[in-house]
């Protein structure tokens, strides 16, 4: 059940991170929460398979903090790579 409260932190914090991240404008609102959400997940559960108990501060730090960072810098470079995109796409037809 801990698990639920990683996941519900990441995308609480996901949704923080997409508001605070530009251009908004060329991604979906649930991009960063869905990674972050899915990374937490992934953490947590490969966490607790080795062994790391639900007291431990590195579970919470690493599922939660560490699935934000992760997918904040995802979608930095998801942004990154759409605004290339469109540039490459402008240039070609000329606008």
């Amino acid at each position: 059940m801990y698990i639920l409260l990683a996941l519900i932190g990441a995308c609480a914090l996901g949704i923080a991170a997409h508001f605070m991240i530009g251009g908004r404008e060329l991604r979906g609102v649930a991009l960063t929460p869905a990674i972050a959400t899915a990374l937490a997940a992934v953490v947590y559960t490969g966490l607790q398979w080795l062994g790391v108990g639900e007291d431990s501060i590195w579970l919470w730090l690493a599922s939660v903090l560490g699935a934000v960072v992760v997918a904040a810098a995802l979608t930095f470079a998801i942004v990154a790579l759409r605004r290339r995109s469109d540039a490459t796409a402008k240039a070609a037809l000329g606008i």
